[in-house]
Parts: C-alpha cells; structure tokens; sequence
C-alpha cells in the first residue's frame, strides 16, 4: 500500500489499498487510471475503475467489509458500487456489452478505451489508444458515443487542457455539430465539468475553441468573443501579479485555492469574464447551472466590484476613500479575483496596483476596517429604538473612521450623537 503524500502508479497493483487477491480473475482496470499510467502521470490520490462481466456490486461489498471501507451503490440498475479508501477512490462496474472489447468500444475517446489486466499485467487496446497516447491526441471512439452521453464533447476540451494534448480533427469537428446536445445534460454535471476545465491553469485556449465551436451558448448565452478573450489573459495576469506581489501570488496559488469552499479565485474570475457584466443577469444563468448560494456569492461579487470601478474614469487607487472603502466592501475576500480580472482586461497594473497594496496590509483600515461600535452600543448610549436610523449611523461611522476623522469607540459615539443633533 502506498503512504501518504507518496506519488503511486494506478499499474502497481502492490500500491492499491487492497490486495490482488481479492479481485476476480476476470477484472479489468479501465479508464483514466490506466490512461494516465502510461503516459506516467503518477498521484497521490487513486482512482480506479474496474469493470467485471459480473460480481461487480458483490466484490466492491467484499473488499469494503475486508478493509472497513466506504461503500456506496453509485447505480444500482447498472451495478456499479464505489469503495472509499483514506488515499483512493475504487469503483467497481458491471461491463456494458457481452465482452471487454464491447465495453471499451462504448467509451469516449480512443485515450481511455484501454484495459489492463492486473493479475497476467496484460494491456487489452482494440481501438490503438496507446498510439493516440505518443501521438498526444484526442481522438473520438466513434460520433454516436459523444452524442450517447453529450457532456464528453465538454470533456473532450478539458482533457485536452488536463493532459496537453490537441483534438483530431474529425472528433472536433463531430463535436461542433452535436455541440447543441449539451442542453440535454443534467446542469450539475456541466457545472462540475466547467469547474474542473476553469481551475485548470493553461486552460483559456481549450475554454475559447469550447466557446466557438458552440458548446458554451446554451448555458452561458452572454459569453462574448471580448469576454472569451479577457478569460485567456488571466492565467497570465495572475503571474503578472504573482511576480510583483508574492503575496498575492501565494493567494492565488492552487494550495491556497483549494481552503476556498468557492474555489479558486482565478477560476472565479474566469466564470465572471464568460457571465454577463448585471449581477442579476449573472445570477440567473448561475441558477441555472445549480450553483451554490456560496458561487453565486462570490462571482456576483466581483461582478459588483468590476461594475464599480468601471464606472469611474479615473484609476481605481486614484478614488476618494469613501469610493475605495466601499469597493472593498462590496468586495470583500473576493478582491484578489477582480485585480486578476482588471489586469486580464487589459488595465495597467500600475492602476490597480494601490488598491491591492492596501489590500495586502491587514492594518489597512480602508481594506480591512475593524468595527468601533455596533448597533447596540448606539441603541444603548443615545437611547434611540432600533431601525433603519442605526444601520446608516453605523455605515457613517464607518466612513469617518476610513477617513481617519475618527479612531475610537468614543468617539464613534460622539460622532453619532453629532450626527443625530443635526437631524
């Protein structure tokens, strides 16, 4: 078995989570695991897919049992059942067809139609997927698959940015006419799809070859050629600023990426140069997708702070203070999204570049402002009833404290008290 942290090969029955022994004679690997495998693309994480011409559902119970695994029934009808293991994912599937070479010749792409048999280490290949492997190229099984299951014509694009490789011609030109099948689709599976083909970094070229061969205009009908080409710089804009600001370059990194429940910020920014630039347009079609109130959240927001700064001539970290405070509001731990996104559409880092100084300085008070009072102590020390008359002292409050007019809770007091003599 293999230790945590330590890169393993899906071909190396010795770093699976369970022993040989307990897999049926007549259980193939399939699929990515052994895809990757031969193009050496080694992880820390397995996934493995073994189909079975029977058993399936009975093996995954019995190596779960054996090891106290996870276990789940992913599809019943199909008898296919997941085991999960602390560093890898194992499914186990009934075979589609009469035979293996059946099974592989119902699948996507020549790249994962290849079997392995681990206990002779034989490698079953009836479609020449290894020769589509050294030629780097992504090749269709057949134009009747992708159109079977719709969301592969996506896949075709993200797998070509995962591994770096380039469409056949024929399989990208079958993809172009079946592109309006993926309003067929489940939204769930275009949203993860579309996610996964956004965090990947390099991946604005396969997005913009997507975008023109039409697979993008039933769930996102606003993306643009102007947007599409924004979404191809920012990957680059992201080193831009990563050089000049290492800081924001740790931020932006795929470690750090990963503690954001929303994802990347880069991915974020991506979503936002393919969504209409009106919040609520933008929302729509994200519902639409099935995002999560936490996604829509945070692309709205940077939608809202693009909406801000575009609204004014003058270079962002030129704004008066009150301007800048409530940017940074609106914003709020989405900012470095919209300076990857403002460098993308081509504003000069020496304009933003203020902006995310401030932002970078936890003591900034414009960015980063603490609370002096709540609504409460207001309530409290002026004796007024609460209503919409506290939350606008609070947000003057506010203000005058970003504007370095006051600096303590008493005199954040004093301020409201001045403020409501004056009324």
């Amino acid at each position: 078995m293999n230790k945590p942290g330590e890169s393993i090969c899906a071909l190396t029955p010795e770093s699976w989570p369970f022993a040989l022994e307990l897999l049926p004679p007549e259980a193939y690997l399939v699929g990515g695991a052994v895809r990757d495998a031969l193009l050496n693309r080694e992880s820390e994480y397995l996934d493995l897919d073994f189909v079975l011409p029977k058993g399936a559902l009975k093996t995954a119970r019995q190596i779960a049992d054996r090891y106290k695994a996870g276990f789940v029934v992913l599809d019943a009808e199909r008898k296919i059942a997941r085991v999960v293991f602390e560093n890898a994912t194992v499914d186990f599937a009934k075979q589609e067809g009469m035979s293996l070479e059946r099974d592989l010749r119902r699948r996507d792409f020549t790249i994962n139609a290849i079997a392995y048999h681990p206990h002779t280490r034989e490698t079953i290949d009836p479609l020449n997927g290894r020769e589509d492997l050294h030629q780097r190229l992504i090749r269709m099984v057949s134009p009747t698959n992708l159109a079977d299951d719709p969301l592969r014509l996506l896949r075709a694009y993200r797998q070509g940015a995962q591994l770096g490789f380039t469409l056949d011609r024929d399989t990208e030109a079958a993809i172009a006419q079946l592109g309006g099948f993926l309003r067929r689709v489940a939204a769930e599976r275009v949203n993860a799809e579309l996610w996964y083909l956004l965090n990947l970094s390099g991946a604005g070229s396969w997005v913009a070859a997507a975008w023109e061969n039409g697979l993008l205009r039933y769930w996102l009908p606003s993306a643009t050629e102007a947007g599409v080409a924004i979404l191809t710089r920012i990957d680059e804009a992201g080193e831009r600023l990563a050089q000049k600001w290492p800081q924001l370059g740790e931020m932006l990194s795929v470690e750090q990426q990963q503690k954001l429940k929303i994802s990347g910020y880069l991915a974020i920014a991506k979503w936002v140069a393919l969504l209409p630039w009106d919040p609520k347009e933008a929302e729509a079609q994200l519902m639409q997708l099935k995002f999560g109130r936490a996604q829509i959240s945070a692309v709205t927001k940077v939608i809202k702070g693009w909406q801000m700064i575009q609204s004014e001539t003058e270079n962002p970290g030129q704004r008066s203070l009150r301007s800048q405070y409530f940017l940074f509001r609106a914003l709020g731990p989405m900012f470095p999204a919209l300076a990857v996104l403002a460098v993308a559409a081509e504003m000069p880092v020496a304009a933003i570049g203020p902006l995310i100084e401030r932002y970078l300085d936890p003591r900034d008070r414009l960015a980063h402002p603490k609370t002096l009072v709540r609504g409460t102590d207001i309530m409290a020390a002026l004796n007024i009833p609460s209503g919409p008359q506290i939350g606008q002292l609070l947000e003057e409050i506010q203000v005058a404290y970003v504007e370095g007019r006051i600096s303590t809770a008493e005199e954040a007091l004093e301020f409201a008290a001045h403020r409501c003599e004056g009324e």
